[in-house]
């Protein structure tokens, strides 16, 4: 399947440490799940699980690894498309040892159209996407109408969509795409304690950067 003409994320340097790639080469066969044109079994690689939760972009995976390991029992997929964060979160899994996490390289919309089954996961993270601040980029944002057209029948009923971002007019634009679609009901939440302060976080608070955390649920 082509890689689609727009994307949402940005073609960032493909430097990775020495580190980095040995965790990829040593620990994708166990932590990797290669990309593939038929759906997978997403309970199968979670059978101890009591949910399932996609993640979408994790970057550097420093959230991801944390709220894997104050989650035991929730299976997480996560998805992302540079490889240095990829080999950075399993180097961050072995060392937790944990065994929840499983990680997806590429863009999120053809794994959304080929992989992931619908009614599968019970809730999706989307955590400091690429705001695209310029208008002329604003088409580039992940969410947007068709996005949720796309990931709103793989989430059971009932299931959840939580996004947190630090560039208010992009919060802004959120609530107004969420606002305009049937097919979830939500809005801004408090902070909740379970999502950790990252550094990108943190750098961004200092700078006065204003995080907004969107909750929303499938209608």
């Amino acid at each position: 399947m082509e890689q689609p003409s727009i994307r949402s994320y940005r073609i960032r340097g493909t430097r990775i440490t020495g580190p980095q790639q040995s965790a990829l080469d040593k620990y994708w066969g166990i932590y990797g799940i290669d990309y593939s044109i038929t759906p997978i079994d997403p309970a199968g690689f979670f059978p101890n699980s009591d949910q399932i939760i996609l993640e979408i972009g994790f970057g550097m995976g420093e959230a991801t690894a944390l709220i894997g390991r104050d989650f035991p029992d929730t299976g997480f997929l996560a998805v992302e498309v540079h490889k240095p964060g990829i080999g950075k979160l399993m180097a961050r899994i072995e060392e937790l040892g944990l065994s929840n996490i499983r990680i997806i390289e590429g863009d999120a919309h053809p794994i959304l159209q080929t992989m992931i089954p619908d009614q599968s996961v019970h809730g999706v993270h989307l955590f400091f996407p690429d705001p695209w601040p310029k208008k002329k980029h604003n088409k580039r944002r992940i969410i947007n109408a068709e996005f949720l057209k796309l990931i709103h029948p793989k989430i059971k009923d009932g299931g959840f969509f939580h996004i947190a971002t630090d560039w208010v007019p992009y919060a802004e634009y959120i609530q107004e795409v969420f606002a305009a679609s049937p097919l979830f009901t939500g809005g801004l939440v408090e902070r909740p304690e379970w999502r950790p302060v990252t550094r990108f976080e943190g750098q961004g608070i200092t700078k006065d950067h204003q995080v907004n955390d969107l909750r929303y649920f499938k209608s």
